[in-house]
């Protein structure tokens, strides 16, 4: 059975990206529940007029008899346990995730035997805060959705995860799990390691510094005020990709130390930075059109344009 033409949505973690993706879900029309570990959680979803529980099977076996998209929401270190408890309980429903990498969960799905119905996803939109009280049913709007494209994708259930981006605001790049962590490592993850290193420096220059710190700095650490455990939980799994940008981005500062020294100039890595900053701030999406889900290389043709800057905003 299924409740509408959308289908419902089954929300597993409602805090700050899976809560805000119930809002998101229920705003635009969705018939979405959801599942949270916390019983303080489910209570203030509850007290906002959505439908939580604290009871993961009971959530799952309601998913199933209702042909549910299965959203993964939890941090990674806890995703093995929840593919657990689907695989016992809502194997048949499509599944998704928005957890921050895609290797680690992909692997995580075929380990579980849970691959045919699976398509990775990961809006790239958040703030420092986190938990229920600081969902948006807004947040996604105007954001880019990363949605999985992997060899094996089948079109139902891609079709979903598209459609629930799509509806919630957000455009669509298409990515392949190991091109997409290693693309989040020198966007997102890298940034958060910068960021502490930059908050740490500050802090370790006394009151005074901290007194005298303005826009650089707040920017800069701007991510260093989220949750230390859910740093981790974000950054961590994605070591391997990481572990490479942070060769770079130290071989880039050692150059930059040795160039002071010897020359007195940083010259090299402000240019370089500059560079790098207006080639963001240049950037430019083009629609993808034309690709029919299902048809001969349709996976291929979506790879090649999300890695050349294509976007889908319709389906």
């Amino acid at each position: 059975m299924k409740i509408d033409q959308r289908g419902a949505v089954c929300v597993l973690g409602t805090g700050l990206i899976g809560g805000s993706l119930l809002r998101g879900a229920v705003g635009a029309g969705y018939a979405a529940f959801g599942y949270n570990r916390s019983e303080s959680g489910v209570v203030a979803a509850r007290a906002d007029g959505f439908d939580v529980s604290g009871d993961l099977v009971e959530v799952l076996r309601r998913a199933a008899e209702v042909d549910a998209l299965v959203v993964i929401a939890v941090p990674m270190p806890a995703v093995d346990f929840v593919l657990g408890e689907i695989a016992a309980h809502a194997s048949g429903c499509a599944l998704t995730d928005v957890v921050s990498v895609k290797g680690p969960v992909l692997d995580a799905v075929r380990e579980h035997g849970l691959e045919g119905l699976y398509v990775g996803g990961h809006p790239m939109a958040g703030t420092s805060e986190s938990g229920w009280a600081a969902t948006d049913s807004t947040l996604f709007r105007g954001a880019v959705w990363a949605v999985g494209v992997d060899e094996g994708t089948r079109v139902e259930p891609w079709s979903r995860v598209v459609r629930l981006a799509l509806d919630c605001g957000s455009v669509v790049v298409p990515v392949v799990a190991s091109e997409h962590d290693q693309a989040v490592a020198r966007i997102s993850h890298l940034p958060h390691v910068l960021a502490e290193t930059l908050a740490a420096s500050g802090a370790a220059g006394g009151k005074l510094a901290l007194g005298l710190a303005a826009g650089s700095f707040r920017d800069g650490t701007r991510v260093a005020g989220t949750a230390p455990d859910l740093v981790r939980a974000i950054c961590e799994p994605n070591a391997t990709a990481l572990g490479r940008v942070l060769d770079e981005a130290i071989e880039t500062l050692v150059t930059a130390r040795e160039s002071l020294r010897a020359q007195g100039s940083l010259r090299g890595v402000v240019e370089t930075g500059y560079r790098g900053r207006t080639a963001y701030d240049e950037r430019a999406s083009w629609d993808i059109t034309g690709v029919v889900p299902g048809s001969d290389d349709w996976l291929g043709e979506l790879q090649r344009a999300g890695r050349d800057g294509g976007v889908l905003r319709a389906i």
